[in-house]
């Protein structure tokens, strides 16, 4: 006690209240858990490890410094850290090797030198070796499965936080999680002992001691056991002798569970739906060139009477509790969750709704006037009423200083998508695209008509005319595009704002996106990579054909048919940002890792595909483009303001019939149409289209780029 006083600062006093030995050592633990580590060592009976904590009632973890580990860490250089070798390199006595005694004195003698050697390091407190040393290791430490399922919504969130950092922090070849940081984040959580590749069954199979099983199984809320054919391959390889070996491994468990007054459930791994379905999951296995591939492995869905046949040897009452009572009783402990929270979250801009208004407002005064045509008006305040109840006005405005901005280092923004339907996008400054029917508007005194030409469509198309109040030129605008394409009626579509930025400016677009909300607030949308039908197909192919198999038509289609949308690897939308909202952290909607696990990526991406939260938060698509940087350079070298060319202007309208304009006249490279440098119409098919239509109005452009553009 003296000399633990003098090297912890801990006194009686402090765990006087203790009732027994046992309760003031974990008393002491307890306190001793941040205090610096001396380079005095103590003995202490392990026998309290089984107890619980007297604080939370959470079984105590053993903490193990593990001078191996260490060794490894502090010793890179040598090839292997046997017990003999690190003492020699340390330059220690002579010890009697593999005697219990003189091993444990060369330990002790090991970690007095390591201690200095971590304290160079910054490590102070066992938190810090443990922190040092996962950082530091780079071969891959021994994992084990465990089954994670959530209970609550703070489960879900801790369950979150948990894959998030298995794949930010402790990636290494596969996601991995210490089992501290998994104890951390356990409220809300049940953990289950997994396979045969969990702790507990591995215990089993090493024979290891009933006091040492209890340990190891106290961590878990419940235990598994899977059926035989799971486990054969210890069986294929020698590892056992028999299936009743197998059978008493699962016997052990049962058993182990009474004991402890833990659920013991029969679950099967699975990993496909219908036992037909196990060929696919060979073929994928394949193309990993796993040399197991083809084992068979019936990892299928099984129904609640070929479980219970499975589990017979237990005895009928033992098999209906882990097959039906148990896990029943742990769907009760589990409430219905969503895996992303219902409505929109999206993040504050201070005085949005205040700046909106006046952005719209203030730009429809002054194209239509103070008191405008009933039509318009109430155009504007329809949309700005749904816009408002539906708190989208954050989306707008987040938009508009995007595009205000680019706008600012000189650099036209695309706006793309159905954006253009909404008047107040066009008010506000986001689109260029004025979406109300074909009209003239006078710019000098206002006036305003809706009575044109039937067969024009849209108002680049409309013929010049002058204002009959004031004789002016009047301006022609409106594509007759409704609201309801973008927001639905009253507003039950989530707005999705997409916007081509200059290739140049991107990263600059990003990053005023990272400043206006915060970088722990701001994360590229994640995507999915999975099989396509040709590559699915593909391996097929090469399967059957390393096989020497042949099979019909039908049936390799039927092949290629089941690999088809499995997951193949992670990315990232190419311009998708998703924005969490101030109050809220990314955990509360989904975890976060890098694309592709590549851990030197600028970008954290999150973990579930953007398609499947975008109802839920606030995604900015904002890609880059050719187009605004070579407009902006036709701008720099030209001294023409790209904004001011009309769109019903002649010479231009006829590079999409001829290119004789351009000095060129059915050219063998340009063919027939002057449009080949023209971004969307220069492809062959799509001159080909204009070769056939031979369009005169701006109308018939916006049609011909709507057809050929998107899927079947």
């Amino acid at each position: 006690p003296a000399e633990i006083t003098r090297l912890t600062g801990i006194t009686d006093a402090d765990v006087a209240g203790a009732p027994d030995e046992g309760a003031a050592m974990r008393m002491f633990l307890d306190l001793a858990g941040d205090r610096p580590i001396s380079a005095h060592t103590a003995d202490f009976d392990t026998g309290f490890m089984s107890a619980a904590c007297t604080r939370c009632g959470i079984p105590f973890e053993p903490v193990y410094l593990d001078t191996l580990v260490l060794a490894q860490y502090l010793m890179p250089d040598l090839k292997r850290h046997k017990l003999d070798m690190v003492s020699n390199r340390l330059s220690l006595p002579d010890f009697n090797h593999h005697r219990a005694s003189d091993d444990a004195m060369v330990v002790a003698r090991i970690m007095g030198k390591f201690l200095p050697m971590l304290a160079e390091r910054g490590a102070k407190t066992i938190g810090d070796f443990n922190d040092l040393v996962r950082g530091g290791l780079k071969e891959k430490r021994h994992t084990r499965h465990v089954s994670i399922l959530v209970k609550n919504k703070t489960g879900l969130k801790n369950l979150y936080e948990i894959i998030s950092q298995s794949y930010l922090k402790y990636f290494k070849r596969n996601p991995t999680i210490p089992k501290s940081v998994l104890a951390k984040y356990r409220e809300g959580l049940l953990i289950g002992s997994a396979c045969e590749a969990g702790e507990v069954f591995d215990a089993v199979l090493r024979g290891k001691s009933d006091s040492e099983l209890r340990r190891i199984a106290s961590f878990y809320d419940y235990l598994e056991i899977m059926p035989l054919c799971n486990n054969r391959f210890l069986l294929d390889n020698g590892t056992v002798s028999s299936e009743e070996t197998l059978r008493n491994f699962n016997r052990r468990i049962v058993r182990l569970g009474e004991e402890m007054g833990k659920p013991v459930v029969a679950t099967g791994d699975v990993h496909f739906l219908d036992p037909e379905d196990e060929i696919f999951r060979h073929i994928l296995l394949a193309t990993k060139q796993m040399p197991d591939a083809d084992r068979p492995l019936p990892l299928y869905l099984r129904t609640t009477d070929e479980m219970m046949a499975e589990f017979a040897y237990l005895g009928e009452e033992k098999a209906r509790e882990v097959v039906i009572d148990n896990p029943n009783r742990i769907v009760d402990w589990c409430e219905t969750l969503r895996p992303v929270p219902h409505n929109l979250f999206a993040p504050k801009i201070e005085n949005s709704v205040e700046d909106l208004k006046s952005l719209v407002y203030g730009k429809l005064h002054r194209l239509y006037g103070e008191n405008p045509p009933e039509l318009v008006q109430k155009r504007v305040d329809t949309e700005m009423h749904d816009i408002i109840s539906c708190h989208y006005d954050v989306i707008y405005m987040s938009a508009q200083k995007l595009v205000q901005n680019s706008l600012e280092h000189g650099y036209l923004v695309g706006s793309r998508g159905s954006v253009g339907s909404s008047i107040v996008a066009y008010m506000s400054g986001i689109t260029e695209v004025n979406s109300f029917p074909p009209h003239y508007r006078c710019p000098n005194c206002k006036y305003t008509t809706f009575d044109v030409p039937a067969d024009c469509a849209c108002g680049a198309d409309l013929p010049d005319a002058v204002c009959p109040k004031c004789g002016a030129k009047l301006d022609k605008d409106g594509f007759n595009i409704p609201f309801e394409t973008f927001l639905g009626f009253g507003g039950d579509k989530v707005p999705d704002i997409d916007l081509n930025f200059s290739g140049e400016y991107q990263a600059k677009a990003h990053a005023y996106c990272v400043q206006m909300f915060g970088k722990t607030h701001v994360f590229r949308a994640g995507t999915i990579g999975t099989v396509a039908e040709k590559t699915a197909y593909g391996y097929v192919k090469k399967y059957l054909s390393e096989r020497g198999k042949t099979v019909s038509k039908a049936e390799e289609n039927r092949l290629a048919l089941g690999c088809v949308n499995v997951k193949r690897t992670t990315g990232q939308h190419p311009g998708g940002l998703v924005v969490i909202p101030q109050e809220n952290e990314i955990w509360d909607f989904c975890p976060v890792q890098h694309p592709a696990d590549d851990k030197d990526s600028e970008w954290i991406t999150t973990h579930f595909e953007y398609h499947s939260m975008e109802e839920n938060l606030l995604k900015l698509d904002m890609l880059g483009h050719d187009d605004p940087t070579m407009i902006r350079m036709l701008e720099d070298m030209t001294g023409v303001d790209a904004q001011k060319i009309p769109l019903d202007d002649q010479d231009t309208m006829s590079i999409f019939t001829s290119s004789k304009v351009l000095g060129y006249e059915n050219d063998p490279i340009l063919g027939p149409v002057g449009s080949v440098a023209i971004p969307e119409f220069g492809t062959g098919f799509t001159r080909g289209m204009l070769q056939e239509t031979q369009p005169t109005k701006f109308d018939t452009l916006i049609r011909l780029s709507g057809f050929s553009h998107g899927t079947d």
